[in-house]
């Protein structure tokens, strides 16, 4: 197992590494192709002019560069040491220059942690090092570094110079090298200007995390792109993602990993299907990250980040030149959940006057092939949609297959934009994907801070990806306050009594019932709450009770409790005769209604979350449920319960009653604050909540809760 614990590093630190004054090539090779000379070469065309040492025993010259014969002639306090050398010299050669006074290391080279127990040694024996000198050590089994920004590229990868921009760019974090390059690539070809690229690798000393917080409050940095299989400190990252959002930078993270979620539990239904992605998911989305699922995506959203001087608050409009693409475009909005709000009456009446009388207002607007006959269409058309407050953004969905007609629409389009000077997000996509996309006016549209797609499936996903960001961050209205009752510490497994009580202390409604430690007593019971009743066996290492035929239902006279207690007590014998039962819990039998499950997690890398969904003994396999973070209000819990497939059964349908909304918010917000009161505990099912017609409230029929670890 990967130890994964790492240092922090400071500020002065890091600018050895990123912005170095001195480099030393270790392990520098004359073959060309080389990766050391690969790496001298991008520093000589990049116009590097700070002091460059060479390291080779074998070789005197290299590009008319003299060369050191060890890493020990080398000049004391070397910012920067890359080395392009065998794994197995890496870590004496990272001792080597530590004892030199170097500032950092990069080490390209693989076969330590990801190459079993002896790789593993040896990356442990990097961080020692690194820890015990305050050298930072980038890596190993990385590709190096970027600066954009001060033109030093540390990477044996070519890397053309980029031209400086003066609006703030995007600062590319990925533990995979590989991707870091070729999401550089992908961004550089889309006009999105770049200050950083950073490989982090193995991350035996320097994390992801690390370079974040370097760079929040960058001025020349607008964006960071992660790509990230695992994070070092996942509680640290949240802290880091408030502390972006608060400098007006945003974080887009691609994280792999979906298909192997872990199951941390089987004792629950929330531990079952609470995995560690939708736990991360989740609470990184909360906390202000944009959370995309590919590489196509990550650079789409940035883009427009980047581009779009305001993110669009709102629905879309579109307006196009093909009747048969209003159509896809209303399919295409539906499936990646961006709003396509009908034109009011005041942009309605406004369009009247700025069309010709055969081509109806609407949204979408198709425009028809009219602007080619009429330039200043696309001027007369954008006004009375970007006045109007239900479109945050507005995408332009244009035909580029003909270079003829193509250059007599970009032209007035790009005049259009330049003389209406908007505010509001404007998206071009190419209708043709694998038409020319490398027309002048593009690239005058991406100055004028429009975003540029070759599809329109890319641009309305990054649009709605975007959109949704916007409206979680105006509204958040979360940080319920932690009051209400409070709890003594718990510990272990405990029993479904054990978990109601505890529910029942913090208000939340349970059925009648008290807990029976023999027949005399079960029938006192029943007489007291009334029948019909049921009877539940009892002990924490019973969760699952029915499994084991630990429940009966529906008892309803005295001498069908008799024969009820008899047959669960020869079930239980039967199926786990390993277990002594604390009791039977004798409750009166719930009213029927919608099943909901209502559960907490709390992941030991990441904390709290919630979960709510449709409920039952199906739940696992319906999975239809929602993750939600534990300090949503009741206003938004709401929200998150009418996005369940179930959620159309909430208000009502078809001729049934509107269901208790509020209660069910009321309950998971409750769980919220229990599962933030008390750290230790693991988790919290509440399977089934039934909700009864509104006004009627919300019941636990069965409850569960787990704390420490300890079953």
């Amino acid at each position: 197992m990967i130890d994964l614990e790492v240092k922090q590093t400071t500020r002065a630190q890091l600018d050895r590494l990123l912005k170095p004054r001195s480099i030393a090539l270790i392990g520098i090779s004359a073959k060309p192709g080389s990766l050391g000379e690969c790496m001298l070469t991008n520093l000589e065309e990049a116009g590097y002019t700070g002091d460059l040492h060479l390291v080779n025993p074998k070789k005197q010259v290299i590009h008319g560069r003299s060369c050191l014969g060890a890493i020990e002639e080398l000049p004391a306090g070397v910012d920067c040491a890359v080395l392009a050398i065998p794994g197995s010299a890496a870590v004496e050669s990272v001792r080597a220059c530590a004892t030199r006074g170097v500032g950092s290391a990069i080490v390209f080279s693989a076969g330590f942690a990801e190459a079993g127990e002896a790789g593993l040694r040896a990356q442990h024996e990097l961080r020692s090092i690194a820890r015990e000198h305050g050298i930072i050590v980038e890596g190993p089994n990385c590709l190096g570094l970027v600066n954009y920004v001060d033109g030093i590229p540390l990477t044996f990868v070519v890397t053309p110079p980029q031209a400086r921009k003066a609006v703030a760019g995007v600062a590319i974090i990925s533990q995979s090298g590989a991707l870091a390059v070729v999401i550089a690539v992908n961004m550089r070809h889309h006009g999105i200007p770049l200050t950083y690229s950073v490989s982090t690798g193995n991350e035996a000393a320097t994390s992801v995390e690390d370079f974040i917080e370097h760079f929040i409050g960058d001025k020349s940095t607008r964006v960071f792109a992660l790509v990230v299989e695992q994070f070092r400190e996942p509680k640290r990252f949240l802290d880091l993602v408030r502390r972006a959002r608060e400098e007006g930078q945003f974080i887009v993270l691609l994280h792999p990993g979906r298909s192997g979620t872990a199951r941390a539990s089987a004792a629950t239904h929330t531990g079952a299907i609470a995995g560690d992605y939708e736990v991360m998911h989740t609470l990184v989305t909360h906390a202000g990250v944009i959370h995309v699922d590919s590489m196509e995506e990550l650079v789409d959203v940035t883009q427009i980040l980047v581009k779009c001087r305001e993110l669009p608050n709102g629905g879309a409009a579109v307006l196009t030149e093909s009747g048969a693409f209003k159509a896809l475009a209303l399919d295409l909005c539906d499936q990646v959940g961006l709003e396509l709000p009908g034109l009011p009456p005041r942009a309605q009446d406004a369009l009247k006057e700025a069309l010709p009388s055969f081509i109806p207002p609407s949204n979408p607007l198709d425009l028809t092939a009219q602007g080619l006959v009429d330039p200043d269409l696309y001027r007369r058309t954008l006004p009375p949609i970007l006045e109007e407050e239900c479109f945050g953004s507005v995408l332009l969905g244009i035909i580029l297959t003909d270079p003829k007609t193509t250059q007599l629409k970009l032209p007035p389009i790009v005049d259009a934009i330049r003389s209406l000077a908007p505010r509001k997000p404007i998206v071009f996509a190419a209708l043709d994907e694998g038409a020319p996309f490398n027309f002048p006016e593009l690239e005058e549209l991406r100055e004028l801070g429009v975003a540029c797609f070759p599809s329109p499936e890319r641009a309305m996903r990054a649009l709605a990806q975007v959109t949704s960001f916007t409206s979680r961050r105006n509204a958040r209205d979360s940080a319920l306050a932690d009051d209400g009752p409070t709890v003594d510490p718990i510990e272990g497994m405990l029993s479904e009594w054990e978990s109601k009580s505890i529910l029942a202390h913090l208000g939340i409604a349970v059925p009648d019932g008290r807990l029976a430690r023999s027949r005399d007593e079960a029938v006192r019971i029943a007489q007291e709450i009334g029948f019909p009743v049921v009877l539940k066996a009892q002990a924490a290492a019973l969760p699952h009770k029915s499994d084991a035929g630990g429940v009966m239902l529906r008892i309803e006279s005295e001498a069908e409790l008799l024969h009820a207690w008899e047959t669960l007590h020869r079930n239980v014998q039967t199926a786990r005769p390993d277990i002594a039962l604390d009791g039977v819990l004798v409750e009166r039998m719930g009213e029927g209604g919608l099943d909901l499950i209502v559960g907490g997690r709390n992941d030991p890398q990441w904390g709290p979350v919630l979960m709510v969904g449709a409920g039952g003994v199906l739940a696992e396999a319906m999975g239809d449920v929602r993750f939600i973070s534990t300090d949503l209000s009741r206003g938004r819990i709401e929200a998150e319960l009418r996005k369940l497939r179930c959620g159309t059964l909430l208000d009502g349908f078809r001729g049934s009653p509107a269901l208790d909304v509020t209660a069910v918010a009321e309950v998971v917000a409750k769980i919220g604050v229990l599962m933030r009161a008390l750290p230790e505990i693991v988790e919290i099912d509440i399977n089934p909540l039934v909700v009864r017609s509104k006004g009627k409230g919300a019941l636990a029929l069965d409850a569960l809760i787990s704390a420490n670890g300890k079953t």
